[in-house]
């Protein structure tokens, strides 16, 4: 092979290269703005996380916020609450360990459900699990929980499902105390 055939197949070589990297970059330009379409949207990237200043709350009480458009519901539970979740043998549950997508390790154990050790404070959305209605709360139902009015669902003070249509727990969001009177929720 002389040393211009070897000179011409470098060049050659060179073209396809030059050509497959400029189809390679105009493929991804003209696919970017398809893929960058599919990214959530100002206004939901601001709403995915909301802070809730819970220092006026009193045990007992219940503060309802609107978080990615579903109420969510907060609440400070008083002793008798916490006894009365706590008592309850979990066998006998609907739903013993709720399949939550937003927190898999959710069970039915009312500690697992509460965000700090005592069991004071629950948080939940308050969407009910059968049909997605919003239930009623304090102390509504046969269990002192919530009760969904449209088709039966009774939930206790925990918002585990105790009867009715519903087939699982009230969710569980992510959530944690950022200090002593803030919640995050997202």
């Amino acid at each position: 092979m002389s040393h211009a055939d070897e000179h011409a197949g470098t060049r050659r070589d060179f073209l396809y290269y030059a050509t497959a990297g400029a189809g390679a970059i105009a493929t991804g330009a003209a696919v970017w703005p398809l893929v960058n379409q599919m990214n959530p949207s100002a206004d939901v990237q601001a709403l995915s996380s909301i802070f809730v200043d819970v220092a006026d709350m009193e045990p007992g009480t219940q503060l309802t916020v609107k978080y990615l458009g579903k109420p969510v519901f907060i609440r400070r539970r008083t002793q008798d609450e916490i006894d009365a979740a706590r008592a309850v043998e979990i066998s006998g549950l609907i739903d013993q360990t709720s399949e939550n997508p937003n927190k898999p390790d959710t069970d039915a154990s009312d500690m697992n459900r509460t965000m700090d050790e005592a069991g004071e404070w629950l948080v939940m959305i308050g969407v009910c699990t059968h049909l997605g209605c919003v239930p009623i709360g304090d102390g509504a139902g046969d269990f002192g929980g919530w009760f969904c009015p449209c088709h039966g669902s009774h939930y206790d003070t925990a918002g585990r499902i105790r009867k009715g249509p519903a087939p699982e727990n009230l969710w569980i969001p992510v959530a944690e105390f950022t200090d002593e009177t803030t919640i995050k929720l997202g």
